[in-house]
């Protein structure tokens, strides 16, 4: 493995993000719901396990979709932003299932609101040996986190209708949860797995150099720069999103979130039994001197990924441009075992479905 390859490995087959059943028995939760479905029998569509749960309300019409995230660490440098992106991360996980995202309620817990909290980097220390963070009130920090919540919901026309709060949390981290509730507007699920080989990945949405706390944690890059909160890029994305829905020729979707392209591709193939050949240098980038692993791995808000037919990725494309994002063919799902990753005609990265006994062996141990 290069450092690459072991950085992604780590986020797909180790770290927890990726691997919530090595936390969680999942078998009972499975259990519970097959107890419930002969109550309300078919209700439960899609969940859990996907980018969010689709489901069906008894006697009513129309499939709805869930999703609740945190960014709890991300809220003690950045809260304003890491709030933002925390809810813009579920939106996005709820239009990658086929919906629209309409309600979010969200929970916030804290320290007492008269407490000091240090914002920014030397936050989890609490106190500020960079001479760059503010000092401010927990309560000020709280305004921040609403107002990051409210500005990601205004501009993507999502109601806030409740949620919870709480001042007795004694950790230095905050508590911020986000759950987003939308309703499908394709005529089935978009499940993540691929579907065929030779179905075609188009990426929607630029790449930047932001949210690159893997490329840091494996020592490739020497700055760490915490995901931006974009606004109207998020609503353009979604609208472009939206009308490549309406072409009816959408297979598979996925958000990019933690590891960005690399762990969309490699997630979706190897979930459907399939393989990936991505062309790093095809990506639309924001930054000119990006290096191929920034752009592979780099979590940049306010992108999707699709995967049609071959025959229909210019339709699509069309579709997508017309509402001024830009959007790329960037990947081929093929019939193979693993995921190759090449730019400029180099190979950066291949990465197996399963990985052998000893990488994985050495992959918990730098866990």
């Amino acid at each position: 493995m290069n450092t690459i390859e072991r950085a992604l490995m780590h986020a797909l087959f180790v770290h927890l993000h990726h691997n919530i059943d090595k936390a969680i028995d999942f078998k009972a939760i499975e259990a519970l719901n097959d107890q419930v479905n002969r109550i309300f029998p078919g209700a439960l569509v899609v969940g859990p396990g996907d980018d969010a749960a689709v489901v069906k309300f008894p006697d009513t019409d129309g499939l709805f979709v869930a999703k609740m995230e945190s960014h709890c660490s991300p809220c003690v440098p950045r809260p304003y932003d890491a709030a933002a992106t925390g809810a813009g991360g579920a939106m996005r996980d709820v239009l990658a299932m086929g919906a629209r995202p309409i309600f979010l309620m969200n929970f916030i817990g804290t320290r007492p609101l008269h407490e000091k909290v240090i914002v920014g980097v030397c936050g989890f220390d609490g106190k500020c040996a960079c001479g760059k963070c503010v000092e401010m009130t927990s309560g000020e920090r709280v305004n921040l986190m609403v107002k990051g919540l409210r500005d990601m919901c205004k501009v993507m026309d999502v109601f806030i209708i409740g949620g919870g709060f709480s001042t007795s949390f004694s950790d230095i981290v905050p508590a911020v949860v986000v759950s987003v509730i939308g309703k499908l507007v394709t005529a089935r699920p978009l499940t993540k797995p691929a579907k065929a080989a030779g179905d075609k990945v188009i990426l929607i949405g630029e790449t930047g150099n932001d949210g690159n706390d893997t490329l840091y944690r494996a020592g490739l890059v020497k700055e760490m720069r915490p995901a931006v909160a974009l606004f109207e890029e998020e609503r353009q994305v979604m609208e472009a999103t939206l009308a490549a829905f309406r072409t009816g020729k959408v297979k598979a979707c996925s958000d990019l979130g933690a590891a960005g392209i690399g762990a969309a591709v490699c997630e979706s193939a190897r979930y459907g039994g399939f393989g990936a050949s991505v062309n790093l240098s095809k990506v639309p980038v924001k930054v000119d001197d990006l290096t191929p692993e920034e752009v592979m791995i780099c979590e940049t808000q306010g992108r999707m990924a699709v995967q049609v037919g071959g025959k229909d990725v210019d339709e699509v494309l069309a579709a997508i441009r017309a509402k001024g994002v830009k959007a790329e063919m960037i990947a081929e799902i093929t019939d193979d075992d693993k995921q190759v990753f090449e730019y400029k005609g180099r190979t950066i990265a291949v990465i197996p479905n399963r990985p052998s006994k000893a990488d994985l062996e050495e992959l918990e141990k730098k866990a």
